[in-house]
């Protein structure tokens, strides 16, 4: 990541970016024994603690803590690097803290820390673990670009004003389990080197474009999205009272679907692997158009508004306890034998109430060339 730097650094070398200290001129990395304890002095609970473009080991750290008694305000460590482990558990940030563009060389633990403020670790690297467990941030979170490249832990976190992960990078395994957010979880963008497991989260969450290298576990409630998203494995989804969009989701392995009191849209999947959608309580599907899934079955839906158009293996759906809207019923006249004909109601797929004319879509009636794809599909 690269970001300017606006502040007077270390004057120990060209090279250290470290915001040098006053009236030393120098970062707190370079100074003196002496003029260290003299500048750590300087740091209070509750008080800003300016640690940006500084090489923080982890004896450096511990001492700046523990100053700080564990309670540091406002914290600013932009382009900071700390090359030991980096143990803020149960640190208590009373303001603001940002670590744009940090470097983590080693362990990276928030353990049960608490963020009254906005947390940013934009463009922020990370060599090895990093531990989010149990942490909780008031405000809002940001790890935009951030990269991982061991175990990325944040299971019973909360995220009080959402969390925003887009174009962030997870190579090793990541867990979100039992984590709530009062806002969206955005991962726009992200992408996972292995497994996920994003189950029992409360909130609403947003993976559309993501792309899963191995297998994802998902969960959410209110509204899930993952238009346009990719799993090189299985994909296992379990949402509650939600709406989910799985629009131009392309899925290599198996597929699990399970709605609780939820709405589904599938339209344009491709499902490659075997797939299952089980519906509990009122479950609906609005969308199935277009969707290429060899292997499909449906349990215990409500289709009644479901568009089938342009189904690519209409053979491979099987249904079971699924409902479909019911015909329109009454009584036609014919110059033809029989005269009269009376018409009793039946279960029918959505399309046909359009091409009938039962119904009236929200574009109005299909064209020729859409009456012509429907009837090719029921040939």
């Amino acid at each position: 990541m690269t970001k300017d730097m606006d502040w007077a650094t270390c004057s120990h070398s060209p090279s250290c970016t470290g915001v040098a200290r006053q009236p030393y001129g120098r970062c707190l990395s370079h100074l003196s024994p002496e003029q260290l304890a003299g500048a750590l002095e300087g740091l209070r609970p509750g008080g800003q603690l300016d640690l940006r473009g500084t090489t923080v080991d982890g004896e450096l750290l511990v001492k700046v803590l523990a100053a700080t008694e564990g309670r540091p305000g406002r914290s600013r460590m932009d382009l900071a690097r700390f090359t030991g482990e980096a143990r803020f558990t149960e640190v208590r940030f009373q303001g603001d803290v940002s670590l744009d563009g940090a470097r983590f060389d080693r362990l990276a633990s928030f353990f049960g820390a608490t963020f009254m403020g906005n947390v940013s670790f934009t463009g922020a690297r990370f060599a090895r673990q990093l531990s989010f467990h149990g942490a909780t941030v008031r405000g809002h979170a940001c790890f935009d670009r951030a990269v991982v490249a061991s175990d990325a832990l944040f299971g019973e976190a909360v995220f009080a004003r959402g969390l925003s992960c887009e174009r962030a990078r997870f190579d090793g395994y990541a867990t979100f389990d039992g984590a709530w957010f009062g806002e969206l979880a955005a991962f726009r963008g992200a992408r996972f080197g292995r497994t996920l497991s994003f189950r029992k989260v409360r909130g609403r969450a947003g993976f559309e474009s993501a792309h899963f290298a191995s297998s994802a576990y998902l969960s959410a409630t209110g509204r899930l999205a993952a238009t346009g998203a990719r799993a090189d494995g299985a994909l296992d989804l379990a949402v509650e009272d939600c709406s989910l969009d799985l629009r131009r989701v392309e899925v290599r392995g198996t597929t699990a679907i399970r709605l609780t009191g939820s709405h589904a849209d599938l339209e344009s999947v491709v499902l490659r692997g075997p797939a299952t959608v089980t519906g509990r309580g009122f479950c609906t599907i609005s969308s199935l158009r277009g969707a290429a899934a060899p292997d499909l079955s449906l349990f215990g839906l409500d289709l009644s508004a479901c568009r089938f158009a342009g189904l690519a293996h209409p053979s491979g759906l099987r249904l079971t306890g699924c409902t479909f809207a019911f015909t329109s019923r009454g009584v036609r006249l014919s110059l033809r034998w029989p005269p009269l004909r009376w018409f009793s109601r039946r279960r029918a797929r959505p399309d046909q109430h359009r091409w009938r004319g039962w119904t009236q879509g929200p574009d109005g009636p299909p064209p020729p060339d859409g009456l012509a794809e429907i009837h090719g599909e029921q040939r």
